[in-house]
């Protein structure tokens, strides 16, 4: 029956996508549905597209990737010098343990989208996208590209995301007056709705906002009611309940943490040790910060300006994690981390790395 059931799952997860050429415009952020099926952002494209790796076989137990100048490995693929390759995202395949990166040959709007796989051995190969087994689906309410502003919004259609019982949540920026969306598409791909648009208190600027976008999110059950974690830059930590994330509606997420101003958050890994609950955050200029989660509807709103820059959920600074650039989770016990020297901009917004990256395996804290 197991082998029955598992064929079953394999073939919804996968039996919409139809082979051919992957268009992607751009290789943002990236999360695993059901049975190797990865998401990509495609903020350029404005659109989604998921595509079957064909990456099935269970991990042995006590995987440990690290792998010293993965960018000069994946240079050394598409036949160009280290520095014209940017990673944007990593996930791990919750089957086989392989790390997937998401990258661009090149720096410019032109740069060349890749999705390159790293196996336990080290190996570093590229997801081929010539003829693979894909769907991708539109959003209707991606932001208008505008290379005038500080940052172009269109680079920010798509910040994060995240597969959670049949739907995957993209969060990012629309073309809402409350520009800050949360959208939940349903998979596999019909079309997707018009997002949620999110207000939060922010406190290091002392005002409600609606432009900033999520950085990061996870999907987090607080007292069995599920609720999105979405952390931002310079740095409020909020939570927003999935029932009131319906397409057009205006949420306000409550902020229950400030981590502090001057920077921005990359990656959450969730995690349960020793009988508690924690989150892992990393950060540009924060480094690595284990929040401790065990009780977070207890932490009182911060709504207004009397309550100043770090406060709320308490944590730990890991101050011997240097440079993290990708944080993802690998299993039950450990992560998988790219490092990287920091790029050349602001703390909040320091823009790729001069590499060399390396990929190294750390037990969760």
């Amino acid at each position: 029956a197991m082998a029955f059931t598992l064929a079953a799952a394999r073939t919804s997860a996968t039996s919409s996508l139809m082979p051919g050429k992957a268009q992607l415009t751009s290789a943002g952020p990236l999360a695993f549905g059901p049975d190797g099926v990865l998401f990509v952002g495609d903020s350029i494209g404005g659109q989604i597209v998921a595509l079957d790796t064909n990456d099935h076989t269970p991990a042995r137990s006590g995987v440990k990737i690290d792998v010293q100048g993965v960018d000069t490995k994946i240079a050394a693929l598409v036949g160009v010098a280290p520095g014209q390759i940017v990673v944007n995202d990593m996930k791990v395949n919750p089957i086989s343990q392989d790390v997937y990166l998401s990258a661009s040959r090149g720096r410019g709007p032109d740069a060349m989208p890749l999705i390159v796989r790293v196996n336990a051995a080290g190996d570093v190969s590229l997801l081929s996208l010539d003829n693979i087994p894909h769907a991708a689906v539109s959003l209707t309410d991606a932001p208008a590209a505008n290379s005038a502003g500080r940052q172009n919004p269109r680079m920010m259609t798509i910040t994060d995301m995240n597969y959670v019982d049949g739907n995957l949540m993209v969060a990012g920026l629309s073309n809402e007056e409350w520009s800050s969306a949360l959208r939940s598409i349903p998979y596999p791909f019909k079309k997707a709705e018009e997002g949620a648009t999110l207000q939060i208190w922010h406190s290091s600027h002392g005002r409600y906002e609606t432009q900033a976008p999520v950085r990061t999110f996870v999907p987090y059950s607080i007292q069995g009611q599920q609720y999105v974690l979405a952390a931002y830059t310079c740095t409020p930590l909020v939570k927003i309940p999935v029932s009131e994330l319906k397409p057009g509606a205006k949420v306000k997420g409550v902020t229950i943490a400030d981590l502090g101003s001057g920077n921005q958050p990359i990656d959450m890994v969730p995690y349960r040790k020793n009988g508690h609950d924690y989150i892992l955050v990393s950060n540009t200029s924060l480094g690595m910060l284990k929040l401790k989660a065990d009780s977070l509807e207890s932490y009182k709103p911060i709504d207004s300006p009397t309550v100043t820059d770090v406060a709320g959920v308490p944590y730990d600074s890991l101050r011997d994690l240097k440079n993290v650039q990708q944080l993802a989770q690998l299993n039950g016990t450990s992560a998988v981390i790219l490092t990287g020297k920091p790029g050349p901009g602001p703390a909040y917004n320091p823009g790729p790395s001069p590499g060399p990256l390396n990929i190294q395996t750390i037990a969760l804290p």
